[in-house]
């Protein structure tokens, strides 16, 4: 009888893996990650100065992370990013709101929501750049990293490898993307790219990683920050590995990004896209990154392929673009 039990145990699994042989491999799935920041947003509407709640923290150490949030160095986390709405955080939510044109209240409303659940690059943002034209001062959209550092005059045809600790797309794909997003920068300023195979000589490292990466900055999962680039002459560009990255934009609607929150219908204001329903174009993201490569910072302008949020595909430099990077390498000599 234990031994016609033991037969009728194996035929019922022989019968399972058969219906579906990959059923006890297991395989690594992309899972949204746990947005708790835009749910605190949404519970956050509102709020004004002088009111306590659960998750002005999260906020405040978002605006201190993208440059909005001054925390003096003698002061302690629990006093400074604790759920009280304070004068600072005031401050810094209409700095944020006058950076990306939004009516300045100070207070967490909607559309500041909606521009603080988007996607976006992990640099963070930095004041409008200022200028003198014909003895005049001129505020101008691009901007340029503290101290603005650039390129030296030598190098003009900067090297670049690739090194990546995770697979995402082929490399042939990579490699086509990125060949395009160069050649846009290449063809608005005197820099060319030259890809090579030995990591001594190169000048750019481009690569795909997953989390704590080993440059104090790691991704935090699919659909918060897209990539990040260090200023010259580091030459480090990551594009997080966790993202659902595509090099077929014309299969992708840009009913998620910045515009369709601001100027469109959407049926959730606040919903963040998730790796398993959207996808981010490389190239689109590669251009902006390119720009940090070069020196140029964040963009004011929701147009340039410098602003910092998602704002669906953009393969092309605008204006605001060119002039930056002209104002960098020609007018700052």
């Amino acid at each position: 009888m234990a031994l016609n039990l033991a037969k009728l145990s194996i035929s019922f699994l022989l019968l399972l893996l058969l219906e579906n042989p990959f059923s006890i491999v297991e395989s690594r799935t992309i899972k949204p990650s746990k947005d708790s920041f835009t749910q605190s947003l949404q519970n956050l509407k509102g709020v004004q100065k002088g009111q306590t709640q659960k998750g002005i923290g999260e906020l405040k150490n978002y605006l201190k992370r993208f440059g909005y949030l001054n925390v003096q160095h003698d002061a302690t986390p629990s006093t400074t990013l604790n759920d009280h709405f304070d004068e600072n955080l005031e401050f810094a939510l209409k700095d944020f709101q006058t950076y990306h044109h939004l009516h300045v209240t100070g207070r967490v409303d909607t559309t500041t929501i909606k521009i603080l659940s988007l996607p976006r690059c992990g640099v963070p943002d930095l004041p409008k750049h200022s200028h003198k034209q014909n003895g005049l001062e001129m505020s101008s959209s691009y901007a340029f990293f503290q101290d603005s550092p650039k390129w030296s005059d030598t190098k003009r045809n900067l090297k670049y490898m690739y090194k990546s600790s995770v697979d995402v797309l082929s490399m042939d794909v990579v490699r086509k993307v990125c060949e395009n997003a160069f050649l846009s920068w290449s063809e608005v300023s005197d820099f060319t790219f030259t890809e090579v195979g030995d990591e001594g000589s190169a000048d750019i490292k481009i690569g795909f990683h997953r989390g704590n990466h080993g440059d104090v900055y790691p991704f935090d999962g699919p659909g918060n920050v897209l990539a990040h680039t260090f200023p010259p002459e580091d030459g480090r560009l990551h594009f997080d590995g966790d993202e659902n990255w595509t090099n077929n934009p014309t299969s992708l609607e840009d009913n998620f990004g910045l515009h369709a929150g601001l100027l469109g219908k959407e049926s959730n204001p606040f919903q963040r896209p998730t790796a398993t329903t959207k996808q981010f174009d490389l190239e689109t993201v590669a251009l902006h990154e390119m720009g940090h490569l070069l020196g140029l910072a964040h963009s004011t302008d929701q147009n340039s392929a410098m602003y910092p949020y998602w704002a669906g595909v953009r393969r092309n430099l605008n204006q605001d673009d060119v002039d930056g990077i002209t104002a960098l390498y020609v007018l700052h000599r």
